[in-house]
């Protein structure tokens, strides 16, 4: 994750959250006595003394599934971390395990980092409070709750839910077992999205009635996405890859090297396409800006295209989250437009762009105010879900965040599947008078791999 861009807006961000040697019975007497008259020396490491974290008050991490942007996080935000001590990965491919455990045992200087090729295994560990998931889409869902029910707090990287029935039990597990969970929607915790957001939030921008919602570009996938198999290659020993792991809950197809090297996104059972891709984040944020973090658009326009430029999404107050390919930018960009300005903010910026300077003109007090106001003051989304572990605060990439702003995603997914219109009703989450939509709610797992709570 790239660093914060404005110094001074990183200023604030940041002060917002202010084998012994084995003796015989004589020598072992011998040293004993020898040792009476001396002072018992404790490290200053143990007491937390030279800027370090007593073991005592270290969160204990492990890592499921750590693949490109998995080790990106680890490196950048989890072993920094002082109060992080990171113990142990599983991961079904062979050659994932050894990559994490050969970066954490670099970083720690030993050899301690443990491997696991079954979950349930680390999962069964009593001393690991953390759980940090980046697994493909397809389990992101499935690793949380299980380790949810495992007593585990949960960082799952996004597209955090494959369906709007696996949101719901991602809610339901948090709540039922008291978990903390946070969603890796990173942007709701960067500086200069924040104060866009907060721009909205505040009546800077006058009334809003349409916000804009960067797509993922249409060369990596379209919303129709493969439904055959990759031909078949030799299966590897189950030490070398889990192959009936590595599928989970989704529908059985034969092996083949690719879907590990991220060929599976581009395949309707293993991705969430275009719209999951980045609509994760910038439907968040828009959610999160409208204050619409328990609820979802209640219609969703179909656009009769793989990639739904320009699809309309329409809340119940008449507001329109309006999915685009520009407005800003850069990279997961948002736009919201009010009757008295705009603002616009993507991946890169130093300031969010606005209609004028002076919305801008407070912009660390504004940053200050949000973090007196909310509590959320970690140094970056990964340090805020930590916060909440210690505080069991709420996080802002919470699970009903998740869950609602994701219902967006497969709603409109779903539409254009079916290439029509749909009408939502949020309250009941279900697709109003259409039971061939409301089939493609949930999908069936793999007999033997059922989520459950």
């Amino acid at each position: 994750m790239r660093p914060f861009a404005n110094a001074k807006a990183s200023f604030i961000w940041y002060t917002c959250f202010m084998k012994t040697q084995s003796l015989s019975r004589r020598k072992f007497l011998k040293h004993a006595a020898g040792a009476v008259a001396l002072p018992f020396f404790v490290p200053a490491s143990a007491l937390g003394r030279d800027g370090t974290v007593a073991p005592s008050n270290r969160i204990v991490m492990a890592g499921i599934g750590l693949g490109g942007r998995g080790q990106g996080v680890l490196r950048t935000w989890d072993l920094p971390d002082k109060e992080v001590q990171f113990v142990a990965v599983c991961d079904v491919w062979n050659a994932r395990r050894e990559q994490v455990k050969a970066i954490v045992d670099a970083h720690y200087g030993n050899k301690d980092c443990a491997t696991y090729i079954d979950m349930r295994e680390l999962l069964a560990r009593k001393d690991i409070d953390v759980i940090h998931t980046a697994t493909g889409d397809r389990w992101h869902a499935g690793v949380s709750i299980a380790a949810m029910k495992a007593g585990k707090d949960v960082y799952t990287e996004k597209p955090a839910s494959m369906t709007v029935r696996e949101g719901q039990m991602v809610v339901a597990a948090a709540r039922k077992y008291g978990r903390v969970y946070q969603a890796g929607m990173q942007r709701l915790s960067e500086p200069n999205f924040v104060v866009c957001n907060e721009l909205l939030r505040l009546g800077r921008l006058g009334e809003v009635k349409k916000v804009y919602a960067h797509l993922a570009p249409s060369s990596w996938a379209g919303v129709n996405l493969h439904r055959d198999w990759m031909p078949a290659q030799p299966l590897p020993p189950r030490e070398v890859v889990d192959w009936d792991a590595w599928l989970g809950p989704c529908a059985w197809r034969p092996y083949n090297e690719k879907y590990l090297r991220h060929g599976w996104s581009r395949d309707h059972d293993l991705y969430t396409g275009i719209i999951g891709e980045w609509g994760s984040h910038t439907y968040a944020q828009c959610h999160d800006a409208l204050g619409a973090e328990g609820t979802s658009p209640v219609f969703y326009q179909c656009m009769h295209k793989n990639v739904p430029n320009g699809m309309v999404m329409r809340f119940a107050n008449g507001v329109e989250m309006i999915s685009a390919k520009g407005g800003w930018h850069g990279t997961c960009g948002v736009r919201y437009e009010g009757s008295e300005g705009w603002v616009s903010c993507a991946d890169g910026y130093s300031l969010p762009e606005v209609s004028r300077p002076s919305l801008l003109a407070d912009y660390q007090k504004i940053l200050a105010d949000y973090c007196v106001r909310t509590g959320y003051t970690g140094q970056n989304h990964m340090r805020q879900f930590l916060n909440s572990v210690k505080t069991r605060a709420k996080t802002i990439a919470n699970p009903v965040m998740m869950h609602r702003s994701m219902t967006s995603v497969h709603c409109a997914n779903i539409a254009q599947w079916l290439g029509r219109d749909m009408t939502w009703d949020p309250a009941k989450e279900e697709f109003v008078n259409d039971p061939e939509a409301n089939r493609m709610l949930s999908r069936t797992p793999r007999p033997g791999w059922e989520i459950n709570i």
